[in-house]
């Protein structure tokens, strides 16, 4: 539950987005070549869903979600590699 900037682990906002900062710092260290890590996509927090999104809105961009930074991060990459390949060529 939100009371101002604090959320109910009793962490406050800033602690939150600059956690998942480093979270997202460590991914693309460890995946260098990886599309997050190329392409850097904003990271946001929609309840308890991490959102990576790349583009003006997520129905007009490549975004990735998950329940975690690492999660949303691993599902941006395979969603930006699927927007590489043409719709005749996919499953």
């Amino acid at each position: 539950m939100r009371n101002g900037t604090t959320i109910s682990n009793g962490y406050h906002a800033a602690d939150g987005t600059l956690a998942a900062m480093k979270e997202m710092e460590t991914y693309c260290a460890t995946h260098p070549r990886s599309p997050a890590a190329i392409r850097r996509p904003r990271l946001s927090i929609r309840g308890r869903t991490f959102v990576a999104l790349l583009g003006p809105a997520i129905d007009e961009g490549i975004a990735g979600f998950g329940d975690s930074v690492q999660a949303a991060l691993r599902a941006f990459d395979a969603q930006y590699l699927r927007s590489l390949t043409p719709p005749a060529d996919r499953d």
